[in-house]
């Protein structure tokens, strides 16, 4: 059983192995970031049904995340290639480039994404470019918190040990939780307080209106 199954994963590797080479890699990169956005935003549609009555599943929001994470496929695969060829290092004897490698990632491509992301969406979701922005305003620090929370720990591991083809695949297979995390950032039910709407106050307490309109 045990030799069956070794023949079995050998006969996987080897189907998939073109997958990661040439050409392929970027296809491979792009429909990967695409596919696991999506389905990010489906386990957190599948939450949002579970605890809000009458919410539908709405696959229209789940394929602007697929569009959004296909769009940044292509990025990310030239990004490692070109940090790779700025500070070439490996293992733990390159462990000063690698530290410099996940600095210009935190610095550069994580901010430049959340921007990406939010605006991305904005617009496939029919916003002006001034309420994407005004979104990215009030939702990018806590979106930015987070990433350092989680990224620096990931691409370390990710610059010392993955073979440049799979980073961004490697990225990729953990990004499930985190995509889940976006989709909640994106879509969570507003909080209805005056610094969400453009009235204030006056639009929430039409008692007031008299001295508001004053």
């Amino acid at each position: 059983m045990a030799s069956g199954g070794g023949r079995w994963l050998r006969g996987l590797w080897a189907a998939g192995q073109p997958l990661f080479q040439g050409r392929a890699l970027l296809v491979t990169n792009t429909l990967g970031c695409g596919v696991l956005m999506a389905a990010g935003d489906g386990v957190r549609q599948s939450w949002e049904i579970r605890s809000r009555s009458g919410q539908k599943f709405d696959p229209r929001r789940s394929a602007s995340m697929f569009a959004v994470g296909c769009s940044m496929g292509p990025f990310l695969h030239y990004w490692y290639l070109w940090l790779d060829h700025l500070l070439p290092a490996s293992g733990l004897r390159g462990l000063p480039n690698i530290i410099r490698k996940v600095l210009v990632d935190q610095l550069v491509a994580s901010p430049l994404l959340g921007v990406w992301y939010f605006v991305g969406l904005g617009c496939l979701e029919g916003q002006t470019l001034d309420q994407s922005c005004q979104e990215l305003q009030d939702k990018f620090w806590e979106f930015y918190k987070a990433d350092w929370c989680v990224w620096p720990a990931a691409q370390l591991v990710n610059f010392l040990f993955v073979p440049p083809q799979f980073r961004v695949t490697y990225i990729n297979g953990l990004t499930l939780g985190w995509d889940t995390y976006l989709s909640y950032l994106k879509y969570r039910e507003a909080d209805p307080s005056p610094q969400t709407g453009g009235g204030g106050l006056c639009e929430e307490e039409p008692e007031e209106k008299d001295e508001c309109s004053m």
